[in-house]
C-alpha cells in the first residue's frame, strides 16, 4: 500500500472526513495455502487484494487510495476490490421514525474505519457502526480449503425497527472470453442499467440476449477492456444460491456460494471498459454480488428490505472457492 496513506487521510478533504488516523498495520494480510488476502481496515475493511498461487483475481486501484467522506460517489474512490455496500446500493431517500435520511452512494460501510482483530494466522474479526442508519456491521473473515470463508452480522443498534438491503461487492478481474455460470434455472435477468443502453426495457433472456439493434449477444461471454460495456443485471436465484466465473487462461473456476434464503438474489456487473464514464482509468471486471433485493435502492427495494427491531441481530454467509479448470471442449 502507499506510504503516503496515513498522511492523505490525515490531511483529508472536501466534505467530512471519515477515515480518521490510521493504525501502525494500515493493511493487514493474511495468508493460507495458495491464497493471501489484503484487507485495509481503515478504508472501509476494503478486500484490496486476494492472490491465488500468486495471480491477482481483484480489481486493483483505479485511483490512489484516498479518504472517503459521507457524501462523495463511488467513482470518485479507488473503485477496486471488494467492499460491501450496506443499507443500500444506490444512493436514496427514507423516511424513517426519525425523519428522512439520505443514504449515500454504495452505503455508509466503505467510507468509514472498522476495527480488527486477527484471529490466529488466517483469520480476521472487522466491525464498524454506520452513520445513515444506526446498524453494527462485522465481518469475519477466513481461509481455508482453497476458499475465501465470509460470515456476515448486522444488528439494530437504534431505538426503533430499521430496514436495510446489503449487497456484496466483489469486483473480479477478467480475460477475454471468460464465462460467467448461472444456476440452470436462470433464464432471464432483470435490467438495472445499461451503460451504453445496448440493453433496454425491465429484462432480457439469459444468457443469449437481443440489443436495442437487434443482435444476439452471450451474456454471460466476457467482452474486452477497450469494449465499452457496464451493465448492472439482477438474477433470481432462490432455490441454488451460487453462481461462478470460468477463466480459461488463467486455468481457474471462482465459485461464490451463499444462503439464497437471506440473499435469494445476485447481482452481476458486466464492466468492459464503460465505467467510469469520463474518466481515462476504467474497471475490467465481473462483480458476482450476492444481494438481498433485485434493486439497487434501499427506497426503490422497500418490500425486499430486511427489518430489524432494535437489538436484533441477522447474519449469513458467503463462500468464494478457487478450483482448477479444464475445458471440457
Amino acid at each position: 500500500m502507499s506510504g503516503n496513506l496515513e498522511e492523505a487521510i490525515a490531511i483529508g478533504c472536501a466534505g467530512v472526513i471519515l477515515s480518521q488516523e490510521l493504525s501502525k498495520e494500515e493493511n493487514v494480510i493474511i495468508a493460507q495455502g495458495p491464497f493471501t488476502l489484503e484487507v485495509l481496515p481503515k478504508l472501509g475493511a476494503k478486500l484490496a487484494s486476494l492472490r491465488y498461487e500468486g495471480k491477482e483475481l481483484l480489481q486493483q486501484p483505479l485511483a490512489p487510495y484516498a479518504p472517503r467522506t459521507q457524501t462523495m460517489g463511488f467513482e470518485k474512490s479507488d473503485a477496486s476490490g471488494f467492499d460491501e455496500c450496506l443499507p443500500s446500493v444506490s444512493a436514496c431517500e427514507i423516511q424513517t421514525p426519525g425523519g428522512l435520511i439520505r443514504v449515500p452512494d454504495h452505503g455508509d460501510f466503505w467510507r468509514i474505519p472498522w476495527s480488527c482483530e486477527r484471529i490466529g494466522s488466517n483469520e480476521l474479526q472487522l466491525e464498524a457502526e454506520g452513520f445513515s442508519l444506526p446498524l453494527l456491521f462485522r465481518k469475519r473473515v477466513r481461509l481455508e480449503d482453497s476458499a475465501v470463508h465470509l460470515t456476515y452480522e448486522v444488528k439494530n443498534i437504534g431505538a426503533e425497527a430499521c430496514s436495510y438491503l446489503w449487497s456484496a461487492h466483489p469486483l473480479f478481474l477478467v480475460d477475454p472470453g471468460d464465462r460467467v455460470v448461472l444456476p440452470p434455472s436462470v433464464n432471464q435477468v432483470r435490467i438495472e442499467g445499461s451503460g451504453t443502453h445496448r440493453l433496454q426495457g425491465e429484462a432480457c433472456s439469459w444468457p443469449i440476449a437481443k440489443t436495442v439493434e437487434g443482435e444476439e449477444v452471450d451474456l454471460s461471454i466476457t467482452g474486452a477492456a477497450f469494449d465499452g460495456i457496464g451493465d448492472k443485471l439482477f438474477a433470481a436465484t432462490p432455490n441454488a444460491g451460487w453462481c461462478a466465473l470460468e477463466r480459461p487462461a488463467a486455468g481457474l473456476r471462482l465459485e461464490v456460494r451463499y444462503d439464497p434464503t437471506v440473499t435469494p438474489y445476485l447481482g452481476l456487473w458486466l464492466c468492459y471498459g464503460g465505467w467510469p464514464q469520463g474518466q481515462a482509468a476504467r474497471q475490467y471486471c465481473v462483480a458476482l454480488e450476492p444481494c438481498m433485493a433485485p434493486a439497487d435502492s434501499l427506497a426503490l427495494g422497500a418490500r425486499w428490505a430486511h427489518r430489524l427491531a432494535p437489538g436484533q441481530t441477522e447474519s449469513w454467509p458467503v463462500t468464494i472457492s478457487l478450483l482448477p479448470f479444464a475445458s471440457n471442449k
